[in-house]
């Protein structure tokens, strides 16, 4: 299975520059998701990859060799696109062995290969049925066998889920999940969705405006991220932001702003030295802990706003000052609007960003 480099990918539709050097490699095996908001170049870069647009400037490499300038049959990878892009007068077996009768195959062989896929996917039973026919899911499902029938060594997913409902969506991500242990291949996926990057791939890259913010594990990217962007697309709900002032006092660096004043944990204020000035204070909504007794320096005092019940947990939108905090809790405990609750802060939990380059701290 190859290794997949990108070098200082550019691309410019006209005088507009949509991708900024992109330096990026996917080791093979991996299961790699690029994420971001639209328009950020996420798809322009797997279309790049797949042959489907042409590179302005840099160069993709398959183990060491050059293929930006080689036609898309010619890359050894199966692309699933965010529509099914099925032969409706086709059944699916037909379909899934569409690009085996192009090469003309062996029908012995053909026959096995539809056989095998559909069994990972869980089609074995609607292979004599029409397109029409089938689910949405089925269909997905039917997409991802055609691709998976090449026996390319890449497979790249644009989108693949997001024409489904949210229960089959997460259905759908369950079963791609499973897939991904059977199927022993380097992976591209592509989504908008933040949930499934964290929960499908090894390493998510996170883009905005054609560049890469970060790249890493889902862990490292949730726990450490390297900007502001990075800590508030990664998570749901999103992670609050305050503007906050650090300032010492003795031995202990506090950030204070409207209606708070948080200390900064030892570690951290270590790391920070004598940093002062303006900044902003990162907290996500499962850093928060209802705790009427906590400490002042540990704590935030929230109004509550809204109370969304979504089960076994509550989400409450509250008003810090006049910033908004988000505070995820357990349902059972009692809340009621206008009342005034105090949360603690974990200290681990807690992020800092500059306020003018955006960079953590």
């Amino acid at each position: 299975m190859p290794e997949i480099r990108l070098e200082n990918l550019i691309k410019c539709y006209g005088a507009v520059q949509v991708l900024h050097g992109i330096n990026l490699s996917m080791a093979e095996n991996e299961f790699t998701a690029l994420v971001g908001p639209s328009g950020c170049g996420k798809s322009t870069t797997l279309r790049m990859i797949a042959g489907l647009e042409t590179v302005s400037e840099g160069e993709i490499f398959l183990n060491d060799q050059p293929i930006s300038h080689l036609e898309p049959k010619d890359r050894n990878l199966a692309m699933v696109f965010q529509d099914y892009a099925l032969y409706p007068h086709m059944d699916v077996a037909r379909n899934i062995s569409f690009a085996l009768r192009l090469q003309k195959r062996p029908k012995a062989e053909i026959e096995a290969k539809v056989r095998e896929v559909a069994d990972i996917v869980g089609l074995t039973e609607f292979l004599h049925r029409k397109p029409g026919a089938l689910s949405g899911g089925q269909r997905q499902r039917v997409a991802m066998a055609r691709a998976l029938a090449k026996d390319s060594d890449i497979f790249l997913f644009d989108e693949p889920l997001s024409n489904l409902d949210a229960k089959l969506r997460g259905q759908m991500r369950a079963e791609l999940a499973v897939m991904r242990q059977r199927v022993k291949k380097n992976m591209i996926y592509v989504t908008h969705d933040q949930i499934e990057a964290m929960t499908l791939a090894d390493r998510i890259v996170v883009m905005h405006g054609g560049y890469i913010q970060q790249q890493g594990t889902p862990e490292t990217l949730f726990k450490k991220p390297n900007n502001k962007f990075v800590a508030g697309f990664l998570g749901s709900p999103p992670m609050n932001f305050l503007q906050a002032d650090l300032r010492r006092e003795d031995d202990t660096l506090f950030a204070i702003g409207d209606a708070f004043k948080i200390a900064i944990p030892a570690s951290k204020s270590k790391e920070l030295g004598q940093t002062s000035g303006h900044v902003t204070l990162g907290v996500r909504p499962s850093d928060l802990i209802y705790a009427p007794d906590a400490q002042d320096a540990t704590a935030l005092d929230l109004q509550v706003k809204i109370s969304e019940y979504i089960g076994a947990q509550s989400v409450l939108l509250c008003a810090c000052g006049s910033a908004d905090v988000t505070v995820e809790l357990k349902s059972e405990t009692p809340i009621a609007l206008g009342e005034t609750l105090r949360f603690a802060v974990r200290p681990e939990g807690i992020h800092l960003f500059d306020r003018k380059t955006e960079l953590a701290l």
